[in-house]
């Protein structure tokens, strides 16, 4: 069974920094792409950033570029994403996914961490 756990989310400041986790377990983890996508209250989900799976490769939406960093580390089987000079905007429930921008599993396996940019 996939299980994907999302951590690290939180209130912040605008301008301020979040790491998020992603704890993934249930499938071999090292042999997918990942994804970030995000959704806002009301809204349809986001996709934020992809990663492929030696970590070698990475896109990222044009809201986020130059501000947020996707990583992953295969021997934890764990997914990150580094987030700088946060924005209202960025405000909404952070998940992760298996597949990258045009095929990112959906809905998602886990809770989500939520990112609340506010000051």
């Amino acid at each position: 069974e996939v299980q994907l756990v999302e951590s690290g989310g939180g209130l912040v400041q605008p301008g301020g920094s979040l790491r998020l986790s992603c704890a993934a377990s249930g499938f071999t983890f090292r042999i997918y792409g990942m994804s970030w996508v995000r959704q806002a209250p009301g809204k349809g989900p986001e996709w934020v950033s992809a990663i492929n799976s030696g970590g070698g490769s990475t896109s990222y939406s044009d809201s986020v570029k130059g501000r947020f960093t996707i990583s992953r580390d295969n021997a934890k089987n764990t997914l990150y994403l580094q987030m700088n000079s946060l924005k209202a905007e960025d405000t909404a429930v952070y998940y992760c996914a298996t597949g990258g921008y045009s095929n990112y599993h959906w809905p998602p396996w886990g809770q989500g961490t939520q990112v609340t940019v506010s000051s």
